[in-house]
């Protein structure tokens, strides 16, 4: 009879996962709580039908300007419509536009910023001289002059000219940060090897630059959805971002907000805190993952 020890058995990916999860947690707090609060935005976001109490679209001439209370947690807007569905729907619409554009922006910014650092030369000086031109705008500035001169067209139901609108200056900023580190992997030994060996350009950029740059375009992709929310929260203020009557913060605090802030401060009050609360989530998790990624800032 033949005894059969047990093997020791390695851990899986989820465990794996878990691990790294409990270890971002010790390490940095703030950003585990920052992740818990844009956890709920997304759940939110995601699941908006079942957890927003009223339709955001009903209008009830009943409850005009009505104050928070127990059936309308933040009150109602000036045609009734109760303000915490149209938060909760809102969330939606930031998370949407804002994850879009991010990943749009950051993604295309660091393509060229990968490719400006590993061709060199005129391109890498063709491809920083229209990077400059683009940073010699302010973010708000830049999006307001694409959104203005591009066409309106919608697909699945999102303005595919807003998200355009912020993506664009999200690239120049992202490609300068990729760049500069993929300027230090390119004169590292192995890609010296790669090209003696002969590999193509496009497998020496994807398989041996690409991944030693994630750390910095995720932190850039994350850091920018924020500054994507409020930009389109700011553009939708202005008109000319999302319109009525779908819900969006930026648009909550327009309009009729603004007639009646006097009246119905909670009007403003909520849209504003919804805002706010999610470009410090996204900026302090922004932070927390850098910190988290770059071995410059372990202990």
């Amino acid at each position: 009879m033949t005894l059969v020890l047990p093997q020791p058995t390695t851990p899986g990916a989820f465990s794996a996962a878990l691990g790294k999860v409990g270890e971002f947690t010790r390490q940095q707090p703030l950003g585990a709580v920052s992740f818990v609060i844009i956890f709920v935005m997304m759940f939110a976001g995601i699941f908006c039908e079942l957890v927003a109490p009223y339709d955001p679209l009903t209008i009830d001439f009943a409850a005009i300007l009505a104050p928070p209370s127990i059936d309308h947690w933040c009150g109602t807007d000036a045609y009734g419509r109760d303000i915490f569905s149209r938060l909760i729907y809102g969330s939606r619409t930031a998370l949407v536009i804002g994850f879009t554009s991010s990943f749009v922006g950051s993604s295309l910014g660091a393509t060229l910023g990968i490719a400006s650092a590993y061709f060199g030369g005129r391109i890498d000086s063709w491809i920083q001289r229209f990077m400059d031109v683009l940073l010699a705008f302010p973010l708000i500035v830049l999006a307001l002059v694409v959104v203005a001169a591009l066409r309106s067209f919608v697909v699945g139901g999102v303005d595919m000219n807003l998200i355009l609108a912020i993506a664009i200056p999200i690239i120049p900023r992202v490609a300068r940060v990729v760049r500069a580190a993929a300027l230090g992997v390119r004169v590292m030994p192995y890609v010296d090897a790669a090209r003696a060996a002969g590999y193509s350009n496009s497998r020496i950029i994807f398989r041996h630059m690409a991944p030693n740059v994630v750390a910095p375009y995720l932190i850039m992709l994350t850091a920018f959805i924020a500054q994507a929310i409020l930009a389109e929260a700011s553009l939708s203020f202005l008109g000319l971002g999302v319109v009525e009557p779908k819900a969006a913060w930026g648009l909550m605090l327009s309009g009729n907000a603004a007639d009646f802030y006097r009246e119905a401060p909670w009007m403003i009050l909520f849209p504003g805190a919804a805002i706010s609360l999610a470009v410090f989530a996204f900026n302090l998790f922004g932070d927390a993952l850098r910190d988290y990624l770059d071995p410059r800032f372990k202990v």
